[in-house]
């Protein structure tokens, strides 16, 4: 009985932390590709991260919506 309701418990919160994240992305300024690349930089794949990001430019470092 314990162990279920460990399990539920744990089922819970990863749902929540789950439906948090799009909101926690949307909350964070980017710019779009052709911004960074008129801005003297380049798109890239970041795959420790798993996104896009403006390397270089007056953009640096900014994620790509």
């Amino acid at each position: 009985m314990r162990t279920r309701l460990l399990g539920f418990i744990a089922a819970v919160i990863l749902a929540a932390l789950g439906a948090m994240a799009p909101a926690a992305q949307a909350a964070v300024h980017g710019v779009d590709g052709q911004t960074c690349i008129d801005g003297g930089g380049s798109v890239e794949y970041e795959s420790a991260q798993g996104s896009w990001v403006c390397v270089g430019g007056t953009s640096g470092g900014q994620p790509i919506n």
